[in-house]
């Protein structure tokens, strides 16, 4: 087991890459943590698990049950995490009884927390068989304390200037090639990207002229600048893979078509850089996902979701559905508030009580009638504190005008009668 460790752009989906590569013998299991699905429990899980589904039959029918009930594949009640966490060590277990297994996860940080809690639990209790468990991570993660790790840091100066010169951008001068290292702070792809973003005008600032900051901590700007000299058409069709997890490529050109944009039109040689169409379209770079989502304008992000909730099945997949609606609407509306009232629900059922407060904080916040948003207000608070997010459930006993926010907290604790009107208490 092992927990890689290191800032963006440092080498950590480099590294695990090459271990995939080398891994020629054996099943790989891969998943990649990204920031829209941090709210949905048991995501990086499922991505994880889907190539062992098959399996399931094989389990104990209690673990095939908790691992059903949490992927959505039946209807029961809410299963023990720890039954969960015994089920994907039976499934892990069983897959490599033939063959080794490398179960790779990157982006640690950016898992959900059941996912997170579930996998630390099962990399401390893998037996001495033939598996190995790879997380990448930003920082240090809560579920993964105690696993062993691998820090990676910078290049040193001879390394670094001799990645800078194998990017072949021309017309850098040595002294800011010394520069660049120094401010790179050994970061690769600090140090492959920002010569060429440098030529022209932001050369600048090597000059004498003052910087917005290290360069190592504005590592995003070279892709970001990158994609504004896009045409509208390309944005937008980025935008869609960002703000949609799945990455189905029909789901992907059915919104994309929605909203006016052809495959003729936006797929040029710069975006055939950034993404990747297979099964699943994705990035190439998973860092850019959070990028392009964050760097496009409300309106437009809000355009992107209607269209997504709009193509996407309601009956396969009622909670992404709704959630897109909850993303594409700012004001009130009580419809999509009831749809994410019910998502909370099956989440609450599949033992996802972070992603059931967060859709309940959204209900509420677009509840336009005054009872239903007692109501849920009570139902957000009470789903904040199972998920040990206190400050948000102090916020909202402040919203519902409570005296006694303390006693008010408390009750909610004990799940006293005070949540007779929270939907599935």
């Amino acid at each position: 087991m092992l927990v890689v460790r290191g800032a963006q752009g440092i080498g950590k989906t480099a590294l695990l890459r090459y271990l995939e590569s080398s891994a020629t013998a054996g099943q790989l299991l891969r998943a990649s943590c990204v920031e829209s699905e941090m709210e949905l429990a048991y995501a990086t899980l499922h991505q994880l698990c889907v190539p062992l589904l098959d399996r399931l039959c094989e389990l104990p029918v209690p673990q095939r049950q908790a691992l059903e009930t949490v992927f959505g594949m039946r209807v029961g009640p809410q299963p023990d995490r720890f039954v969960v966490g015994l089920a994907v060590l039976s499934l892990l277990s069983g897959a490599a009884d033939g063959s080794p297994v490398l179960c790779a996860v990157d982006d640690a940080q950016q898992m959900d927390p059941a996912s997170a809690q579930v996998l630390g639990f099962v990399a401390r209790r893998l037996p001495a068989a033939s598996i190995a468990l790879v997380f990448t991570a930003r920082g240090r993660t809560q579920d993964l304390l105690g696993l062993p790790e691998l820090e990676l840091t910078g290049l040193g100066d001879a390394h670094a200037q001799v990645l800078v010169n194998s990017a072949r951008c021309g017309g850098l001068d040595q002294h800011i090639r010394d520069r660049i290292v120094a401010e790179a702070k050994g970061n690769p792809r600090a140090l492959l990207e920002l010569p060429c973003e440098l030529i022209g005008t932001q050369l600048m600032c090597l000059h004498g002229k003052t910087c917005a900051g290290p360069l190592a901590n504005r590592v995003d700007q070279p892709v970001l600048a990158g994609i504004e000299e896009l045409s509208e058409e390309s944005r937008l069709l980025l935008l869609i893979v960002a703000a949609e997890p799945i990455g189905d490529p029909t789901l992907v050109w059915r919104a994309a078509a929605r909203l006016g944009v052809t495959s003729a039109a936006a797929l040029t040689a710069e975006v055939d850089g950034l993404l990747s169409f297979d099964v699943r379209v994705t990035f190439r770079h998973p860092h850019v996902r959070s990028a392009v989502y964050r760097a496009a304008a409300q309106q437009t992000r809000r355009a992107v979701h209607q269209a997504l909730a709009e193509v996407a099945d309601p009956h396969d997949d009622l909670d992404r559905c709704a959630w897109h609606l909850a993303a594409a609407f700012t004001e009130p509306n009580e419809a999509v508030a009831a749809e994410l009232e019910q998502s909370a629900r099956r989440a609450f059922a599949r033992g996802g009580l972070v992603t059931a407060a967060v859709f309940l904080q959204r209900a509420l916040a677009l509840t336009p009638d005054s009872s239903p948003r007692a109501e849920r207000a009570v139902a957000a608070a009470h789903a904040s504190v199972l998920a040990g997010d206190l400050e948000t459930a102090k916020r909202l006993v402040d919203f519902m005008g409570i005296d006694d926010r303390n006693e008010f907290l408390d009750q909610l604790e004990r799940g006293c009668s005070v949540l007779a009107a929270v939907p599935f208490s």
